[in-house]
């Protein structure tokens, strides 16, 4: 694989080695189980690792992890539950801040209103939309899309 290689990656690969030296290994865990989830996602998707499929994976890592951890609490395993929460702020470290709902919401209405959008099947228009703007990083399109779909008939 050639190219610039991602900074958030080059990151993460650089803070395994530091949590290896620090004999950290919750850390150095959490941290390997990622590096391959990313390395496989790129080579299921036979793309390059960028810092956009490295946000997407540590998305989707947190997300798994957030319901693992509901399903933990609900077996009454308080020890899992809280090595996912250690393990969902390690990798949360690697994510942009989320932007406030209010500010979302902005986004969202603009979003709508530029692209035209008027039913669930412009949903990609309005998906579209977003991704162009600057905070585009920021945002969880996932969770995004499910907001959209319930605003629009």
């Amino acid at each position: 694989m050639c190219g610039m290689p991602s900074p958030a990656y080059e990151t993460l690969r650089a803070d395994i080695i530091v949590a290896m030296k620090a004999r950290d290994a919750a850390t150095t865990t959490a941290l390997r189980t990622a590096d391959a989830a990313i390395k496989r996602a790129a080579m299921d998707a036979n793309v390059e690792i960028d810092d956009a499929l490295v946000l997407t994976t540590l998305r989707k890592a947190v997300k798994n992890l957030t319901d693992a951890k509901a399903e933990f609490a609900a077996g009454g395993r308080a020890d899992l539950v809280a090595a996912n929460d250690a393990e969902i702020r390690i990798l949360e470290r690697y994510l942009p801040r989320a932007l406030p709902p209010e500010q979302v919401e902005a986004l969202l209405a603009e979003a709508i209103r530029s692209s035209g959008a008027t039913s669930r099947k412009e949903l990609g228009k309005v998906i579209a939309a977003l991704k162009q703007r600057p905070e585009a990083a920021q945002l969880d399109f996932g969770a995004l899309s499910r907001q959209l779909q319930s605003r629009l008939p």
